[in-house]
């Protein structure tokens, strides 16, 4: 990916993580996974999940994904980690096409241990760029 784009990219997500009811940190997920490849970047994408829920103080088990195909107020590759007792926000992200390759935008509640998600991630093979929020 050229810094140019990961530098736009960040910028977006930063944006996205913008001072509101929550306080949120974010993370750019890189995969090499095609326009082809969506069973394996929806998997990626929840196996991320459950990484930030674990951080978050949730068991995975718990957490339950309400995407965009659910859903007419959300794009068709916008998906959200709720708590199954009491729909409680964990995390939320877009699965972006880029260059060919999906790169996942995931954000959570600042409260979770950013430094161990990211670590997580990188021990699952992608790489991975942090985003702090304000």
């Amino acid at each position: 990916m050229s810094d140019t784009l990961d530098d736009d990219l960040k910028r977006r997500t930063k944006a996205l993580l913008e001072p509101g009811e929550v306080q949120l940190n974010g993370a750019i997920v890189h995969t090499e996974y095609s326009g082809q490849e969506d069973i394996q970047m929806m998997q990626a994408t929840l196996d991320v999940g459950d990484i930030i829920a674990e951080h978050a103080g949730h068991d995975p088990k718990d957490v339950y994904v309400h995407s965009g195909n659910d859903d007419p107020d959300f794009s068709s590759n916008q998906h959200q980690g709720l708590t199954i007792d009491g729909e409680e926000f964990v995390w939320e992200c877009q699965q972006l096409l880029r260059n060919g390759s999906f790169d996942v935008v995931i954000y959570y509640e600042a409260s979770a241990d950013h430094e161990a998600i990211l670590a997580d991630v990188e021990d699952l093979g992608y790489d991975v760029t942090g985003v702090l929020g304000s």
